[in-house]
């Protein structure tokens, strides 16, 4: 094999997300020394729960959505992971994303095992009402495997502060006095961290800032573009303004724009809270979602989904420095590519730790 060939097993993304995980933990294992003795116990989640979570509907039909909780590893302390609501949910991914978690919080030294919850359902065609009602029998539902000091939720994908406040009202209810410790990514009002909603996309700008001085890049005449203008992507953007490094692109659900000498963030932040969208932002020119990627900026940081950057796409990447917004945005597959293009990947449970780091302060606070 040719030095910068690559290996072909790595050029395929049709692994399911557990064995993805399963395979990294293959790959890494040479390197682990004697550290090695543990890798058996990290591919065995400890304990996992699926729960059926019926909910009347508001026109009066019974509906079942399928819930999951996977608590990987709590060695080093309470399961600690998100709660997503979306259609496209699996068990497989659940236990995936539980066992970033045990990497992610073992990596900036947080007291933490790792979970993760998820129901399978499009929060988009349920009333507030409904998702309430969703919300809560879940809750109910792992009840028993939660709690301050054994497994706590917090806000993920279509999950939010108000859900937060849902699952810490019905925990509390079942146990039978107030517990502000059950979930973090609360309102403010009820125990939550100023700061709590900026942590993860400032944990990005500062994983950028921290790779960029460890790798000798200077980023004092950079760009930069992000994927979703989300509560991740917009403080992403707005902390690499604040350093000077002016966000030429940024893609949400609806559309794509791109000013060559940068967005004003705060306008466009503006702009989508009255619109619903960044497309139609003034003095930006509108570009289809994958050419984002390929745009000649110093910066790529994908913060939507897992596997936006694949082997389709990837060859074509300019950016220098990709920082995972998302879990899992770069597949094995892209991340082989572009290692060989001598690129850099920041892996999500580095870039995007900033959430679980301010939940902990809330955690301790409560």
């Amino acid at each position: 094999m040719h030095e910068h060939e690559v290996p072909s097993y790595l050029l395929k993304d049709d692994l399911g997300p557990w064995e993805i995980y399963l395979e990294q933990v293959d790959r890494v294992t040479p390197y682990l020394g004697k550290l090695a003795y543990w890798v058996e116990t990290l591919k065995r989640p400890k304990r996992i729960l699926i729960v059926d979570v019926p909910i009347q509907l508001d026109d009066g039909s019974i509906a079942h959505f399928e819930g999951y909780r996977v608590q990987h590893n709590t060695s080093r302390g309470p399961g600690k992971g998100g709660v997503r609501y979306h259609q496209d949910v699996t068990l497989s991914e659940v236990m995936a994303l539980s066992a970033w978690m045990t990497v992610k919080n073992a990596a900036v030294n947080l007291p933490y095992g790792g979970a993760k919850g998820g129901i399978r359902v499009d929060p988009r065609k349920l009333s507030r009402f409904e998702v309430e009602k969703l919300t809560r029998r879940y809750t109910s539902e792992i009840n028993f495997i939660i709690g301050p000091d054994k497994d706590i939720p917090a806000p993920d994908v279509n999950t939010n502060e108000q859900i937060m406040a849902w699952m810490m009202d019905t925990y509390s209810q079942n146990k039978g006095s107030t517990s502000t410790g059950v979930v973090t990514g609360k309102p403010i009002a009820l125990g939550g961290s100023l700061g709590r909603l900026e942590a993860p996309g400032r944990g990005i700008v500062y994983a950028i800032l921290g790779v960029a001085e460890r790798e000798g890049i200077d980023l004092s005449d950079s760009s930069a573009a992000v994927q979703g203008f989300g509560t991740v992507g917009r403080f992403a953007a707005t902390g690499l303004e604040g350093r000077g490094i002016p966000v030429v692109a940024v893609s949400d659900s609806r559309g794509c724009i791109y000013k060559r000498s940068g967005l004003d963030i705060a306008a466009l932040i503006a702009h989508k809270v009255e619109t619903g969208s960044v497309a139609g932002f003034a003095g930006s020119k509108s570009l289809d979602h994958d050419s984002l990627f390929t745009l000649p900026v110093d910066i790529l940081v994908p913060a939507v989904s897992e596997g936006a950057i694949h082997a389709g796409n990837a060859e074509r990447i300019e950016a220098q420095i990709i920082a995972e917004g998302a879990n899992h945005a770069v597949t094995r597959a892209a991340d082989a590519i572009l290692k060989k293009n001598q690129q850099i990947v920041i892996p999500d449970c580095l870039s995007n730790a900033g959430g679980v780091t301010v939940s902990y302060y809330e955690w301790v606070q409560d």
